[in-house]
């Protein structure tokens, strides 16, 4: 393969065939090539070549078109050799059309002045282009020695095995040329590379830093199915899944700006502003086209799909902020549930804020004000499947006795709760399903639920007294400390009913307090336990107090209650007598017409005048009798 090389640049190593592999920068051509080109002239959408013979051919790349000489492209393409090529419409020469080439006008022209023997500049940025374009134009070594496909070929194979960042570079312009880079392997060599060297505990190339996650950055920056692939070969290599998980966190937060975004509650945001919705939630524009909506569906079900199956591979926080973007581009059912799943799991690492998941409406279902007024700011559904699975986990786990995880999730909810009790549209039932959830024993105190609680009564004043005996249900006294038994015996909020059983658990709890104290300073085991009686009986004797006192109360309350029907039943029944007697009056009238129209009948015609006259000096009489008539009755 002589002259196939020109300024070439060596490097150590020799092929079979005693070649050197070099790093090539131009190439040697025919003379009588040289000859037919003077120079090359561009004008905006226009290339041609300035000689002394005309030019016979004219080809359109794109918007550009080409005007050449037909010689030096048939000795080289054996694709434009083979073409049957047609006569100009303008009767100069042929003329000539590439639908989809590779690299588009800028590779084409590269390639022309490679046929006119110019020096050829590759590099990482042009190599794929200019492999996939000699791969079109069949540009083989069959029409000439050293030919751009030998050449491309050659250059491709130095950059895969030398440089990393050249070798991101190469897969980064593979972008735009499907299929052609992957059917002549170009994907794939750089993908299994750049997964080789990742997966490297010690990196061997001197552009690479020795150190975890140093190729975090360069595989973030290449489009999602060669980050996919790259990552697939990682895992398939055996990194351990917290370093992928990591490299997955790091592409997430670079494609999918809306992944930071935050809901701190609704402390500083107010209801009824339904923009809300999703203005914050989603990161996106307004002029954000369906094109792009549809590439960050993609590149979340990508992601999706390439987290390790450990559970400790990625924390719950990003799991919930990958569900939040879920649903904002409508990603599958299959897939959020995968997310709520996991998130589940591993519950125990969430804060609030994380479960604050705005519920997403459409721009249509956010201009109808009927449904906005219907819908709670926060998907509170999502949430509870959420506890859910962490229970089915938990129970998988048979861990079912108070462990302190259960105690930390207990807290969570309800200061998950507490937040969305600020909702107006937040129904009682909602609340009380969330609230209930988790088991009895998994609260050590009810402090926080009680707080939701009253924050729930303070935003909805209009709850019935039954809602308000409901609600409190939920909560147990006696799990309240001191401090939040003495807020709700003063809470005007809370019912009849509760507030007797906070102040029973308050005196209880001192009571208790001052035993414990009087039991340590006496340090008598025998007074202890004496002590310990004494106080199981008053206990019993105050609860005993309590019950009386709780029935007392209702049973005041149903006294004022009966006495309230019989006020309203007495005024209901002095109002129908009223109406009665107005419709016996209305029914005398009508009698009495009736009689003077059949009476008016029997006269002649001669007589109506006469007729007409008495019927209306009788009718006040019969009034008089008809009210001297009520009179008597009453």
């Amino acid at each position: 393969m002589k002259n196939l090389f020109a300024g070439r640049l060596e490097s150590p190593g020799s092929d079979s065939d005693g070649m050197d592999r070099v790093h090539e920068r131009s190439i040697i051509v025919p003379t009588n090539a040289m000859a037919l080109a003077d120079s090359f002239e561009k004008k905006e959408q226009s290339w041609s070549v300035s000689s002394q013979v005309p030019t016979d051919l004219s080809i359109q790349v794109q918007d550009v078109t080409f005007t050449v000489h037909k010689y030096p492209l048939v000795s080289k393409c054996g694709y434009i050799g083979h073409l049957e090529l047609q006569p100009s419409i303008s009767n100069f020469g042929y003329e000539l059309k590439f639908e989809n080439f590779p690299g588009g006008s800028e590779t084409f022209e590269i390639i022309l002045k490679f046929c006119y023997g110019l020096p050829l500049d590759l590099n990482p940025t042009n190599i794929a282009p200019l492999r996939c374009a000699s791969e079109f134009l069949e540009m083989s070594e069959e029409f000439e020695e050293g030919n751009l496909i030998s050449k491309t070929e050659a250059y491709l194979s130095f950059i895969i095995l030398s440089s990393w960042k050249d070798t991101i570079n190469v897969l980064k312009s593979c972008e735009n040329l499907s299929p052609w880079a992957e059917n002549l392997q170009i994907v794939r060599r750089c993908c299994d590379l750049i997964a080789w060297k990742a997966s490297r505990q010690n990196a061997s190339t001197g552009d690479a830093v020795n150190e975890e996650g140093w190729w975090y950055e360069d595989v973030a920056t290449l489009h999602i199915d060669h980050y996919m692939r790259i990552i697939t070969a990682i895992r398939a290599k055996g990194v351990k899944p917290d370093i992928v998980g990591k490299s997955i966190m790091h592409y997430a937060v670079r494609w999918l700006p809306g992944l930071d975004l935050k809901l701190e509650g609704l402390r500083g945001y107010g209801y009824g502003k339904t923009e809300l919705h999703f203005s914050i939630l989603s990161g996106r524009k307004e002029d954000e086209g369906i094109g792009h909506r549809k590439e960050q569906k993609n590149i979340i079900e990508s992601l999706v799909s390439l987290l390790p199956p450990q559970h400790d591979s990625v924390p719950c926080k990003f799991l919930l902020k990958m569900l939040k973007m879920a649903m904002v581009y409508c990603a599958s059912p299959a897939l959020i549930s995968e997310l709520e799943k996991r998130a589940g799991i591993t519950l125990e690492s969430a804060n609030v804020n994380d479960l604050l998941l705005p519920t997403y409406k459409s721009e249509d279902q956010v201009k109808t004000t009927k449904l906005a007024e219907k819908c709670t700011m926060h998907n509170i559904d999502a949430v509870q499947r959420i506890i859910e699975y962490y229970l089915m986990h938990q129970q998988e786990q048979q861990q079912m006795q108070p462990m302190p995880g259960k105690s930390f999730v207990a807290k969570l909810l309800d200061n998950y709760l507490a937040e969305i009790a600020r909702d107006p549209n937040l129904s009682v039932t909602k609340f009380q399903v969330l609230a209930e959830s988790l088991a009895e024993n998994a609260r050590m105190c009810d402090d926080g639920l009680y707080r939701a609680i009253d924050t729930y009564l303070q935003t909805h004043p209009s709850l019935s007294e039954h809602e308000r005996k409901r609600l409190c249900k939920i909560m147990n006294c006696e799990r309240l400390s001191l401090d939040a038994c003495m807020h709700a015996a003063k809470n005007e909020r809370l019912p009849v009913r509760t507030v007797i059983q906070v102040l029973f658990a308050e005196q209880v709890k001192m009571r208790t307090s001052l035993q414990g104290k009087e039991q340590i300073a006496s340090g008598n085991s025998s007074e202890q336990e004496s002590n310990q009686s004494a106080t199981k009986t008053e206990i019993t004797v105050l609860k005993e107090e309590l019950e009386i006192t709780v029935l007392k109360e209702e049973l005041e309350t149903v006294k004022a209650k009966m006495a309230e029907l019989q006020r309203d039943y007495s005024e209901l029944q002095h109002e129908y007598d009223k109406v009665n007697n107005k419709k016996k009056s209305i029914s005398g009238w009508s009698i009495n017409w009736k009689k003077i129209r059949r009476s008016s009948l029997l006269h002649k015609k001669g007589d109506i005048e006469e007729t007409e006259a008495e019927q209306r000096q009788s009718i006040p009489l019969d009034c008089n009798r008809s009210s001297e008539r009520r009179l008597s009755l009453s």
